[in-house]
């Protein structure tokens, strides 16, 4: 993983969760203020998955569990598709929360799996 694309992803999804949270509990319902940063996310979690297919090939090998890494990977990629998925079906005020939800999760997520490819 490439440490300062990992923290500008973990700086975004947290501030798009924490964005989300706020319009949320404020009553607004999905819209492009709501859904575009989580979907800036998640473009950026499929940019993470090449870079991570490609990165042991170039000399920048995980340490850690590659099964345990590949795991959080394909599941990191999901959870903001399907808070998504979940805003564009229910179109309340709740399901902002869970998109709010889904970019802190991202962000917890991301920072394992840094913890787990450098061995830190």
């Amino acid at each position: 993983m490439v440490e300062w694309f990992t923290f500008t992803q973990i700086f975004i999804a947290l501030a798009a969760g924490a964005l989300c949270l706020v319009l949320g509990f404020a009553g607004r319902t999905p819209s492009d203020l709501s859904m575009g940063p989580i979907a800036l996310v998640t473009v950026l979690l499929i940019a993470q998955l090449v870079m991570a297919a490609i990165a042991p090939a170039v000399g920048n090998s995980p340490t850690g569990s590659l099964l345990e890494f590949w795991m959080y990977q394909v599941a990191i990629v999901i959870v903001p598709l399907l808070a998504m998925v979940w805003a564009l079906v229910e179109r309340g005020r709740w399901s902002v929360v869970v998109l709010g939800v889904s970019g802190l999760a991202v962000a917890i997520m991301l920072y394992r799996m840094w913890v787990i490819w450098t061995g830190a």
